[in-house]
């Protein structure tokens, strides 16, 4: 078959297939385009999931009447000032989306330009423009979109039902809203009610309004402010605390300039950051702003730009890491399971409706005694039976009350110990309410963080094998193994070269003891494309540290006097993280008298 030049239409239709995937799309570029105008309003409206209608209104600076006829052809674009692409200060800048929606779809456009006396308005029908002709609007442009895909009726079979689209498009809209809470957003159509998003201030608290209003409450009253700043390079934003989870990473909101992205790169950062923190089958919830010179970063990766290539990727990294843990520390106590109300709400009683034909009597409640004798004149029997009603039968739990505590200790973050119930947790009182300890998961993290301490001190600890233990792998996996063989050595582990296929192990960390070494290169081995973000050993050594925190900790079912009881409340104090155990799971729980009199009523 000879080669020939394609015809404009399918060029265009064949560039939508690249750009417009899905209603979705369409939003996410449209409203894009607001911003980059400049608009403090833009209003969204949809129906059929956007595959019948789409319309997008804003109040930014418009069109006029020259750039609106070349704004609908390909690769036509005010955004790009200097043709260098390795300047981007845009979310768009490929002049491909208008070509590519109006080759797909029913576009119509009308805009005002501050310099003309009237709107001008557009329509592109399967590729092909209409004439230019005058039009009603007070200022910026309105985008009106319709049957989208009828050009291209295969591509409508692979869109899903108009709530999954039209869930699709919120989510666009939910991350361009977040990305500028100085924009006030509305969101409307057939398949829900209006949601609209009011312009926040500026400056971080503005920020957390707005990420209050999209995230909900729970992710306002656990969240954590957390900043870095590192040549030029600044990682900004708010992360919720442990107790705030979610099942899959869709929590974890990242922009780039401005820009909504999924870098694996951040996720990545993200998890590492949280990784003392949470189990492994749970994800934090963090909306992440990372804001550098536009030359250090590649926005021209994807079609759709929600990928970017970082030109120093080792130093964004490390400083997302770094502002997570720097916050997550900072606000160690607040990692408890305290702040989300769940602890408050299991405490609330639940009653079962009473049948109509309910007898109190019948009640297992109801003492069974003797009729009383009057014998002697008294009626004595009647105070021994009401006594008796009270007769509960023996506690459940170890409940030996303390003395009344000193009072400085009351004014301490974590109070006074009063008891230990069921041997395995501690109630302290505080000047406004009373903290229950789990005595096991408080001292494991406050081991944890020592031995932590202990090696950032004194390096890693090595072992010299007195028979070196051979280890065959593939001769790939040993030559890279052997490149990194200097700086494994750094982590306590000192391989050579035995042969092809093999690899000699002499010595080993000391905190690994008898350690398998084979299994230890082989997991190495398995993340290596690990190894540029975060040595996979450094994470084997905080898991074999955390192991040896669990086993030398304090078990549940251990009695504890008082004074022991308190001292493990001061540690918990004055150790980072006490919040949260290194397996996720808090450490205490705490309740106000507010909350104590609101479940009896008193409030």
């Amino acid at each position: 078959m000879p080669v020939r030049q394609l015809p404009e239409q399918v060029v265009n239709r064949i560039a939508a297939g690249e750009v417009v995937e899905r209603p979705a799309s369409v939003v996410k570029e449209l409203v894009e385009n607001a911003i980059d105008a400049g608009a403090s309003r833009v209003d969204i409206f949809t129906d059929g999931g956007g595959r019948r209608r789409i319309g997008i209104t804003d109040d930014g600076s418009g069109m006029p009447h020259g750039d609106l006829a070349l704004a609908v052809d390909r690769h036509a674009t005010s955004k790009l000032d200097d043709e260098d692409l390795l300047r981007i200060r845009t979310l768009g800048f490929r002049g491909e989306a208008l070509p590519s929606i109006g080759a797909v779809a029913k576009l119509g456009i009308t805009t005002r330009h501050a310099s003309e006396p009237h709107a001008w308005s557009l329509s592109v029908e399967g590729g092909v423009k209409s004439e230019i002709m005058p039009a009603a609007l007070s200022q910026g442009t309105r985008v009106e979109v319709s049957d989208l895909f009828y050009a291209t009726p295969a591509r409508l079979k692979f869109l899903k039902t108009d709530r999954t689209e039209a869930e699709a498009i919120r989510e666009v809209v939910r991350r361009l809203a977040m990305a500028r809470p100085d924009i006030a957003f509305t969101l409307a159509g057939e398949e829900r009610a209006p949601v609209t998003w009011a312009a926040a201030l500026p400056g971080a608290a503005g920020r957390l309004t707005r990420l209050g209003d999209i995230l909900g409450s729970d992710f306002r009253s656990c969240a954590i402010e957390v900043r870095a700043e590192r040549e030029g390079v600044v990682v900004e934003g708010f992360a919720a605390a442990p107790s705030l989870t979610r099942a899959n990473a869709l929590g974890q909101y990242l922009f780039v300039n401005g820009r909504p992205v999924r870098d694996k790169l951040i996720l990545g950062a993200v998890r590492a950051a949280y990784s003392d923190y949470l189990p492994r089958d749970r994800h934090p919830v963090v909306a992440l702003f990372v804001t550098l010179a536009p030359q250090e970063v590649d926005a021209n990766v994807h079609p759709a730009k929600t990928e970017v290539r970082f030109r120093n990727a080792g130093l964004v990294r490390a400083l997302i890491v770094h502002a997570l843990k720097d916050g997550l520390a900072r606000e160690g106590r607040r990692t408890a399971a305290n702040t989300d109300g769940a602890a408050l709400s299991a405490f609330r009683p639940s009653f079962a409706p009473r049948p109509t034909n309910w007898d109190w009597r019948s009640s297992p409640a109801y003492p069974v005694r003797p009729a009383p004798s009057f014998e002697g004149g008294t009626a004595t029997a009647f105070a021994e039976a009401g006594q008796a009603a009270f007769d509960v039968g023996a506690p459940t739990a170890d409940i030996r009350f303390e003395a009344q505590p000193a009072a400085d200790l009351l004014d301490r973050p974590l109070g006074a110990a009063r008891t230990q119930i069921h041997e395995t947790y501690i109630v302290s009182q505080t000047r406004d309410g009373l903290i229950v300890v789990d005595q096991h998961a408080a001292h494991e993290r406050i081991v944890y963080e020592k031995l932590k301490a202990s090696l950032a001190r004194n390096g890693v600890q090595r072992q010299i094998l007195l028979i070196p233990e051979i280890v065959e792998l593939d001769e790939a996996t040993v030559e890279k193994l052997l490149d990194r063989a200097e700086e494994l050595a750094s982590f306590g582990l000192a391989i050579e070269s035995f042969g092809p296929g093999a690899v000699a192990v002499r010595e080993t960390p000391s905190l690994l003891g008898k350690a398998n070494a084979a299994g230890l290169l082989r997991d190495l081995a398995e993340h290596m494309a690990e190894w540029d973000e975060a040595l996979p050993l450094e994470r084997r050594l905080m898991h074999v540290a955390a192991t040896m925190a669990c086993h030398g900790s304090v078990r549940a079912g251990r009695r504890l006097k008082p004074e022991e009881m308190n001292a493990l409340l001061r540690e918990m104090e004055d150790t980072p993280n006490s919040g949260q155990c290194n397996h996720g799971r808090p450490t205490y729980v705490e309740l106000k008298l507010s909350d104590i009199e609101k479940l009896f009523g008193r409030r």
